[in-house]
């Protein structure tokens, strides 16, 4: 059977991931310091014979015995939220972290997919975003810790991928939502659902013009693994070009809900946030044969009884 090892797997993303790669029979070797993941996003699966997990920082040497065949590298706080409390946690990931990871990979002649990150573009000056801009970014800023580590991953893989000749993949994430996201994570979606669920306003910050393309979790992974199966190693877009004002988006989670009266609360504009993001999937369609399938209101639907479960039980 190939093998796999993922990065960040008790995470949103890379829990899906896990799931997916157990499904196309695949031995999964899961590995997380458990900063930002939790294990019962994974736990389901630790009965399978054809499935470990590693507690384990990869900012430290990373060692998997045996064969490997690929490697997904996930492992990032990706929340603002997060990388604002831990900012030098993610920079050595998205730094000391990739550069173990192509170690290996070089070591194992795997194949290395890294997840980089709408955020390269930063506020962008060209709208929507293709892979052939190079962003707006603001080094020093608060984000800054966050958008150059990715920035910095892809520098270091595409180097390893021409000096070295390692087989590497890059995927530039958009805004993703699903099932396993941490209600508390403070981004958009679990936030505004969470407050809804709870009876509270929801918070806009600046006017709510600013704008959000938002892609279900399923679509994304279905993405991520036929960037892995193809042979283009240059950054690849995936996410749904379906773009919406955040203002547009707090009323339709309110209406999902059933709260349709709540309160909005407007808050100042984070530092460097972002006035619009949608990405210029053209490459990822015309490369991968790949759009995003699910509405936004399915993904929703899906959606939802995840955050009742965490919040009303």
């Amino acid at each position: 059977m190939p093998k796999v090892l993922i990065t960040g797997a008790a995470g949103f993303i890379g829990s899906h991931l896990c799931d997916k790669f157990i499904d196309e029979g695949y031995d999964v070797v899961a590995m997380d310091n458990l900063l930002t993941g939790s294990l019962s996003n994974i736990s389901h699966l630790f009965h399978l014979r054809q499935f470990e997990f590693y507690h384990h920082d990869v900012t430290k040497f990373v060692h998997v015995p045996g064969k490997l065949d690929c490697i997904l590298h996930f492992a990032s706080p990706a929340s603002p939220i997060d990388y604002l409390k831990m900012p030098i946690q993610t920079l050595k990931v998205g730094s000391l972290g990739t550069h173990n990871l192509l170690g290996l990979a070089k070591e194992k002649n795997a194949k290395l997919l890294i997840a980089s990150t709408s955020e390269v573009y930063g506020d962008p000056l060209v709208h929507p975003q293709p892979e052939e801009y190079w962003g707006n970014v603001n080094p020093i800023g608060p984000r800054g810790v966050y958008d150059e580590a990715k920035r910095f991953m892809e520098a270091i893989t595409m180097a390893y991928n021409t000096y070295h000749g390692v087989e590497t993949r890059i995927v530039r994430i958009f805004n993703t939502f699903g099932p396993r996201m941490r209600v508390d994570d403070g981004r958009v979606l679990p936030s505004f659902i969470s407050q809804a669920l709870k009876g509270e306003g929801l918070t806009v910050f600046g006017d709510g013009e600013q704008t959000r393309s938002f892609c279900y979790v399923d679509d994304l992974v279905d993405g991520i693994v036929r960037v892995l199966n193809s042979d283009y190693n240059l950054p690849i877009n995936l996410g749904n070009p379906d773009e919406i004002t955040i203002l547009e988006f707090a009323k339709e989670v309110l209406a999902l809900v059933g709260n349709p009266n709540a309160k909005i609360v407007y808050k100042d504009l984070p530092i460097d946030d972002p006035k619009r993001r949608k990405p210029d999937i053209s490459r990822a369609k015309s490369i991968l044969d790949w759009i995003p399938m699910t509405s936004r209101a399915v993904g929703l639907e899906n959606t939802l009884p995840y955050f009742k479960d965490k919040i009303l039980t």
